[in-house]
């Protein structure tokens, strides 16, 4: 069965964000993840107020980092907003982005190591275990949690081939900013080996995916091409080449930034559009997700920009779209 999710950046109010989150656990999704950026409102904080105004999805961190928090603050952090949900909570939690955290004056090292520290720490405390540690990056004495015994499940964001590794061999699951069924070939083939012994049917492989729908497929498009125009020219070349992508159409998309976004959203070509989204009619989304799910996906969470109307997305995401998956 595929299990739909969805992602929203937190650059909305609390308010705006409880209502729309419980407008699509009406409409059947059932995750909700919420992204972490320090610009933004706290991704935690926001968990937890939802969380008193839903009542069956699952709520997580979309991804939180392990630099800006220290392994103890996050577990108690996401065991707070399990508590506060009645069990709903999820642990999304990545590497994140060299380039901020240097603008933050945050050393970003040994990612995989860190990662790997802060989730074995993060799952002890989580479930009440008094924790000692000595690692080569984490370092913590007799710390315990006052918050009773909970596991929370944990989803390590993963792009590169050791993140996706180590995402098979730590977590229950893995988001993968990705689109395309050649994305995850390449994605699911490394989580396997993570993973190794256990088995992998159990283990939730996360499509976090530009997203737009709407009854109109030029309509959809037209929402989807600011946010491919930033997918593609931040993608590396190893992946413009695995999509097919003219080396001159992603060349002039790039340079045409300099001449301002809208100039850049122009120069975006259905090849784009194709390998970084997921765009169209509600059959259109449908082809696309079968698509995925035959590459090894298992929830899929649709994210920005959702459609030309949010809301009126989420309806077709949920009465046209979720019901084909349900019997899978």
């Amino acid at each position: 069965m595929v299990h739909f999710g969805i992602e929203f950046l937190a650059n909305e109010t609390a308010d705006t964000l409880a209502d729309m989150i419980r407008f699509s656990e009406e409409n059947g999704i059932e995750y909700a993840w919420i992204t972490d950026h320090y610009n933004n409102r706290d991704s935690f904080s926001l968990l937890t107020y939802i969380a008193a105004r839903t009542t069956s999805i699952k709520l997580g961190t979309g991804v939180t980092n392990p630099y800006t928090r220290t392994a103890p603050q996050l577990a108690s952090a996401i065991a707070t907003v399990d508590e506060t949900s009645g069990g709903r909570a999820v642990f999304g939690i990545g590497p994140g982005d060299k380039m901020t955290f240097e603008n933050l004056g945050v050393h970003w090292t040994k990612p995989l190591q860190t990662v790997r520290e802060t989730v074995e720490v993060v799952r002890r405390l989580t479930l009440g275990e008094p924790v000692s540690f000595d690692g080569d990056v984490i370092s913590i004495k007799k710390a315990k949690l006052d918050l009773g015994s909970r596991s929370v499940p944990v989803y390590v964001g993963a792009q590169g081939p050791g993140m996706l590794r180590l995402a098979g061999e730590i977590g229950d699951g893995a988001l993968v900013n990705a689109s395309h069924p050649r994305d995850f070939e390449f994605a699911v083939k490394l989580l396997k080996e993570g993973v190794a012994g256990r088995d992998f049917s159990q283990f939730d492989v996360g499509a976090y995916t530009s997203f737009s729908v709407a009854g109109n497929r030029d309509e959809a498009v037209a929402a989807a091409r600011p946010v491919v125009a930033f997918i593609t020219a931040g993608s590396p070349p190893d992946v413009i080449k695995r999509h097919g992508i003219p080396e001159e159409d992603y060349s002039r998309l790039t340079s045409a930034f300099k001449d301002g976004f809208k100039q850049a959203v122009r120069a975006v070509t259905d090849d784009m559009i194709s390998a970084f989204s997921i765009c169209g009619t509600p059959d259109d989304c449908i082809g696309q997700i079968h698509d995925l799910t035959g590459a090894g996906v298992t929830q899929v969470i649709p994210g920005s920009p959702l459609g030309p109307d949010k809301k009126k997305s989420i309806q077709l995401i949920g009465k046209e779209i979720i019901p084909e998956f349900k019997e899978e």
